[in-house]
């Protein structure tokens, strides 16, 4: 197949340039030129963030399909898909579970209420209202031949996020670490990879609407993913397990200072308890935590242990003299 990539160099859209060369795919990368293309791409130079102007190295050209990894502003992929409706078989959207209405009436499905988005808005600020509004845009142009891949958690190796990198990096380092409990807090995500061999073939099949693509819920627990990031490092750190009562009575946030754990309750309920019956009917198959684990850590070791990050994102993590009160006998 013919692959065009809108993006195509970091995380999502590097992961499925790479999965689409495996299967020998002709693939193109439009991106700004600030990050090197993987090798065996076509590369094409814009600036989607210039409006129509930016698009002009897509004025010619015929592709099978799209992926499309903005989010950003909708206006950017209104634009984009447009520009290439005429041209292009199949548009797959990366957006997001954010998109589900908060708080759910019960388990979330693709029948779930979304929030409201504009295909036209030219703000990207709230991520959720964006990912609607690119939603939109894609289908207005593409009708049911726009896949909208509504990813929830995404780890794996290119992460630019920083939550995976950030706990194996304070995990390496060794000693004593706060580890959020319970234990066996269940967890739901999706490794890179796993995204983008399935949403490639979904695209191969010609698959359209949205899917909710994580894991299972309780593909994995907390224990698992924290023991694993020990296993990998080689660490001496001893992990130790404090009940979320105590954690939110050191005034630590969930998330954010300490990535990807939630306190039991209605929002990790949702956010780690989403159906993903349809993705797994169309072939969705999710590797282990420790494969996701591992190969993260050999990535980050590959670039001298410190991973890039987006910059319109905040560092996640937690300050080690936060760390150390909590742990204080």
């Amino acid at each position: 197949m013919r692959l065009l990539i809108l993006g195509g160099t970091e995380f999502v859209g590097r992961a499925v340039a790479e999965a689409a060369l495996a299967r020998d795919w002709q693939v193109t990368v439009f991106h700004r030129g600030r990050h090197t293309a993987p090798e065996g791409t076509t590369a094409l130079h814009g600036d989607r963030g210039n409006g129509t102007a930016g698009l002009a190295a897509l004025a010619s050209g015929e592709w099978d399909a799209v992926v499309d990894t903005w989010s950003g502003a909708p206006v950017a992929v209104r634009d984009a898909a447009r520009l290439l409706a005429g041209r292009v078989g199949n548009y797959a959207y990366i957006s997001s579970g954010s998109v589900y209405a908060f708080p759910p009436t019960g388990p979330l499905t693709e029948r779930s209420p979304v929030v409201a988005g504009d295909p036209d808005a030219t703000s990207g600020e709230d991520y959720a209202v964006a990912k609607r509004g690119g939603e939109l845009a894609a289908v207005d142009a593409f009708g049911d031949r726009a896949l909208l891949v509504r990813a929830g958690l995404i780890l794996g190796p290119y992460e630019n996020i920083g939550r995976l990198p950030w706990w194996l990096g304070r995990i390496a380092r060794g000693g004593p670490v706060l580890a959020p409990g319970p234990r066996d807090l269940p967890l739901q995500y999706v490794d890179v990879r796993d995204l983008a061999e399935w949403t490639l073939d979904a695209l191969r099949d010609g698959l359209g609407g949205p899917y909710s693509l994580v894991s299972e819920p309780g593909h994995a627990t907390m224990g698992e993913l924290l023991e694993s990031c020990v296993t990998v490092t080689g660490s001496a750190a001893e992990l130790r397990w404090r009940a979320p009562e105590d954690i939110l009575a050191a005034g630590i946030e969930p998330w954010t200072e300490l990535p990807v754990w939630l306190p039991p309750g209605d929002h990790q309920n949702a956010l780690f308890g989403v159906d993903v019956s349809k993705a797994l009917a169309a072939g969705l198959r999710c590797r282990p935590v420790h494969e996701t684990v591992t190969d993260t850590w050999a990535w980050l070791r590959a670039l001298g242990g410190s991973a890039p990050r987006r910059p319109d994102r905040p560092a996640p993590g937690l300050a080690p003299e936060k760390e150390a009160r909590v742990l204080a006998p």
